[in-house]
């Protein structure tokens, strides 16, 4: 059985014998499922009218627990963003009915940003559609083969977190 990067290797092994071209077998399949994988999230995110943006902040409220709610600081955290970008994000979101902005009791300047009811619903709805998207993806593995390979990119991944 052989995939587009085998043939991709293969060209690169006969073009460039001087070359070693493993670090392709395990990246650009990394890169190519990347692709895919952001192409089957971006449908999940249609068919629950999200982008994925909106779906990030709205899954980082719901992970927080009761009562859904997190600073403004915690949430561009939690997304990788900058402060201008969130302050946009939450408005966009607010505007939505997806998320309230409420007086943050232990900071008389700050705020919280909470999921609303509507926004709760939407996020679940979108999460267990992702999941559900994603296991058809993971089919083709067999259980040992899922948490091995899920070990061995924890691996890869783990000096990028840092």
């Amino acid at each position: 059985m052989q995939d587009e990067v085998d043939r991709l290797v293969e060209a690169w092994r006969t073009e460039r014998p001087d070359l070693d071209v493993r670090p392709l077998q395990v990246l650009s399949r990394v890169s190519r499922l990347a692709r895919h994988l952001d192409r089957a999230r971006r449908g999940v995110f249609a068919d629950h009218d999200l982008e994925s943006w909106e779906f990030d902040v709205l899954t980082a409220l719901r992970r927080a627990g009761s009562p859904y709610q997190l600073s403004p600081g915690r949430l561009l955290r939690a997304t990788l963003v900058t402060s201008g970008t969130m302050t946009n994000r939450i408005d966009r979101l607010a505007a939505a009915g997806l998320v309230e902005r409420h007086p943050d009791p232990q900071d008389k300047r700050g705020v919280l940003v909470r999921l609303t009811s509507a926004g709760m619903s939407r996020v679940d709805a979108a999460f267990a559609d992702l999941l559900d998207r994603e296991q058809v993806i993971l089919d083709g593995l067999s259980p040992a083969q899922h948490d091995a390979l899920a070990d061995l990119l924890r691996i890869l991944l783990i000096p990028f977190d840092e």
